[in-house]
């Protein structure tokens, strides 16, 4: 197996570029959160002019300490940057790693786009990374991104009640999905359907 070790890899998509962030996308980072103010969504971790700074600080940390490979999402067609996604929580003994931290401009939501991250990123963690096992996590109120990630086919484990304290002293409740290495293969398969499916079309 390789080690599960997070080197600078760029993935291609047909229309996209996910490429290792660096301080040098902040600016065009927080231009694509401004597309929809995406950080009034109470229940989402998406910076703003004020948050920008500290949300950097924490992904490069990630990626430091080795647990963590964030990328910002670039449009090729237009050159934008209009996202971010990232490898994260990693666990080395167990062969397990998370997809999370993603959220793309308004303007490429409901789109193809998050189905050719995930399945760039679902390819490179399943048969160059050799995981066991791949997890989404996501806040119990966000329902858009609980059907998303459905629709990739992983399958919900369960909800962590109380889970994490917001800065507001509320606290989160997450629910916990899957995908498994041996169901990836069929889940790649409904992917690529799915891509060609909805080309040049918005999903449902």
């Amino acid at each position: 197996m390789a080690q599960l070790v997070f080197e600078n890899t760029t993935l291609n998509t047909p229309s996209l570029i996910l490429a290792p962030l660096t301080s040098a996308h902040k600016s065009d980072l927080l231009k694509a959160a401004t597309d929809g103010e995406l950080w009034n969504l109470w229940f989402t971790n998406v910076p703003s002019e004020n948050t920008i700074d500290t949300y950097f600080e924490a992904a490069l940390e990630q990626r430091e300490a080795g647990t963590s490979l964030p990328f910002v999402v670039q449009h090729k067609a237009t050159g934008e940057i209009i996202g971010t996604t990232r490898f994260c929580n990693a666990d080395l003994k167990n062969k397990r790693l998370e997809i999370g931290y993603t959220w793309y401009a308004k303007s490429y939501q409901r789109s193809s786009v998050n189905t050719e991250c995930k399945l760039a990123m679902l390819t490179y963690a399943f048969e160059t990374l050799q995981v066991i096992a791949v997890e989404f996590r996501t806040h119990w109120h966000n329902q858009v991104s609980r059907n998303a990630i459905l629709r990739l086919g992983a399958k919900q484990d369960g909800v962590l009640r109380q889970h994490q304290q917001q800065a507001d002293g509320a606290y989160r409740d997450t629910v916990v999905f899957s995908i498994l290495n041996s169901e990836w293969p069929t889940v790649k398969k409904g992917l690529i359907h799915k891509l060609s499916y909805n080309t040049n079309t918005h999903e449902e």
